[in-house]
């Protein structure tokens, strides 16, 4: 059952489609990854769906209901977090304080600070950042950067997590926590749709493959599908 699906999703910059009549859909539970070359559109759609852009033309469902240029507060509060591929982080502020963000402006009903001081220290437990809750989130590494805004999303309690480019940057140890978190989210209930170059990564961790080329989806699959696919290879290879 698709919680997320999209027809015919359309987006022009000036004269240029980034994304061009795109369906896709996303069921409840699936680790989907998107993949393309640099500028095929992936981040473009992924602001459709979180209502940053609005489409010139095509619908996006969330759980059945029309979510087509909504503002991106109201989606979040409907149940879709996202991160983003430049870290966005408050740099001034605790890590704790950080996650208690999107307790308090983000999900769906509103809690008192204390109750959001618990739930984002639990956060911060879950995604291995419990001992440095206190330090500014501009001394942190960018690995830990990037675990303390999936912490902020998870906060919003999503049912959708869109992941941008989550492994950017990684070293192999910390791309290896970055794939065991996936995996650990998906466990707790939590639908992930993910942009990534890590091509190890987006071949272990998802279920299904979409892939982007100048705006136009050009396949969809089982990763062993994609691996295999001469489209995809042509793509990626230039040949």
């Amino acid at each position: 059952m698709p919680i997320l699906e999209g027809e015919g999703v359309t987006k022009y910059f000036g004269g240029l489609a980034a994304v061009s009549n795109v369906d896709f859909y996303v069921d409840e539970g699936e680790i989907v990854g998107l993949i393309g070359p640099n500028g095929a559109g992936k981040t473009t759609l992924f602001n459709l769906i979180s209502g940053a852009l609005v489409p010139k033309s095509g619908v996006i469902r969330f759980q059945g209901a029309n979510i087509t240029g909504l503002k991106p507060h109201r989606i979040c509060k409907m149940g879709i977090a996202r991160t983003f591929q430049s870290v966005k982080v408050f740099a001034n502020m605790p890590a704790l304080e950080n996650v208690m963000l999107g307790s308090l402006f983000g999900a769906p009903n509103s809690v008192a600070p204390a109750e959001a001081v618990r739930e984002a220290t639990a956060l911060l437990d879950f995604v291995g950042l419990s001992a440095v809750g206190a330090t500014p989130a501009k001394d942190l590494t960018l690995a830990n950067q990037k675990r303390l805004e999936v912490a902020r999303a998870l906060a919003t309690k999503p049912k959708l997590l869109l992941l941008d480019e989550l492994m950017a940057g990684l070293n192999p140890t910390e791309t290896a926590e970055a794939m065991a978190l996936i995996t650990r989210i998906r466990d707790q209930g939590i639908t992930i749709f993910m942009i990534e170059h890590v091509m190890k990564a987006i071949m272990s961790v998802c279920d299904r493959i979409m892939v982007l080329h100048h705006g136009v989806k050009i396949a969809e699959g089982t990763p062993q599908e994609i691996a295999t696919s001469k489209k995809v290879i042509e793509v990626y290879l230039g040949e």
